[in-house]
């Protein structure tokens, strides 16, 4: 197959609410579309660091620069179709992980279409729906809390994820055991805490959660693993699940229990699918986490969330959840029993919507071979 164009699009959509963790906070979501054209098959990737480089160093005007400088005009002199193969050639550009992905993304999407198959049959997944579970970042108040507790236990969600840092911590989880009872419950650092912290953890410890996500720093893996021999708690891994290499590490140093493995980070589906081989192999169970991202990257993740090893509720929720519109229709949606169901056809399942990305869009680049 020849490739005829690709064309990329900033797009910024707004949340209905500021998302907020332990190091930042964000109100729009900036998301970098790719468009890959062929023989009139079209393949849609996205790349989607979020804004201000809080949760990673990656940021939107990083990944647009790389793909318009390097990464579009190498692939274009050189194309690469074969998804597998095209990751291996991307390696040969250092970092810009989630500008990879976005261009990785749209050549699975363009493949899996060419065999009229769905993404995941192509990853090795199967025909599953997935749980999903709801994030809810840092609040003004309990009350606050609390009340969005309740309003998505109510929508169905399969767990809760709450944020926390230093000071916002065990008295919010302690607020809702005492308002909920048991109900599958979980925490996220963000990497806030370091180890004069630890005490926090073990009195997190009693309060029977699911797994503590990324309490301590992105490299302290010497850390990590101290604090889970001293927990009953599994402490999942996730901004120190960068890359294969990091995760061979986590695994022989016993740093954590649980992996949440991140298609844009780890720099597209390829790269993430091989690091849940290995958790797999490790006896480590995964879960699929998200930035979170707009429709067509959710929707590959969901994909590749049907591997078998993804046994915790991933982080994907509706596409209303987050934003004010989304890119793709039908949009995400959470069914009343907490599971995501992925629609039938070839590729994503997902139609891209032109209209909404023009509507969207604030920046466009077409390159042509």
């Amino acid at each position: 197959m020849r490739v005829n164009k690709i064309r990329l699009h900033w797009v910024q959509i707004p949340l209905h609410e500021p998302f907020r963790i332990s190091s930042g906070a964000v109100a729009v979501k900036d998301a970098i579309l790719v468009e890959l054209e062929s023989a009139g098959v079209t393949g849609w990737g996205e790349a989607s660091p979020m804004a201000g480089a809080f949760y990673s160093s990656e940021t939107p005007e990083g990944s647009w620069e790389f793909l318009v400088q390097q990464l579009v005009p190498a692939f274009l002199g050189r194309p690469e179709l074969d998804p597998q193969r095209c990751f291996e050639r991307f390696a040969e550009f250092p970092g810009q992980p989630f500008a990879k992905a976005g261009l990785e993304g749209a050549v699975w999407d363009l493949h899996a279409q060419e065999c009229s198959q769905p993404l995941w049959a192509l990853l090795g997944g199967t025909s599953r729906a997935l749980p999903s579970g709801a994030a809810i970042g840092l609040m003004p108040t309990v009350a606050d809390l609390l009340s969005r507790v309740e309003r998505f236990l109510g929508e169905g969600y399969r767990r809760i994820k709450i944020k926390i840092e230093p000071g916002q911590d065990v008295e919010l989880v302690r607020a809702i055991r005492e308002r909920f009872g048991d109900i599958p419950l979980m925490v996220d650092a963000n990497a806030a805490y370091r180890r004069e912290h630890f005490a926090v953890f073990d009195e997190l410890d009693r309060h029977g959660l699911m797994m503590i996500e990324q309490p301590l720093a992105r490299e302290a893996l010497e850390e990590h693993a101290e604090l889970q021999r001293r927990l009953k708690t599994p402490i999942c891994l996730d901004e120190s699940a960068e890359s294969l290499e990091a995760i061979q590490k986590i695994i022989r140093l016993g740093s954590g229990r649980i992996l949440n493995i991140k298609v844009q980070r780890m720099g597209g589906l390829w790269p993430a699918r091989q690091a849940h081989d290995a958790a797999q192999a490790a006896g480590i169970p995964c879960w699929l986490g998200t930035m979170p991202e707009l429709g067509v990257a959710s929707a590959q993740g969901l994909h590749l969330g049907t591997l078998p090893n993804f046994t915790y509720p991933t982080d994907v929720e509706a596409s209303a959840r987050w934003y004010v519109d989304d890119i793709i229709a039908p949009p995400i949606e959470v069914g009343r029993d907490g599971l995501i169901a992925l629609p039938e056809g070839p590729g994503l399942g997902y139609r891209v919507d032109p209209e909404k990305i023009a509507r969207y869009r604030i920046r466009y680049r077409e390159f042509s071979t």
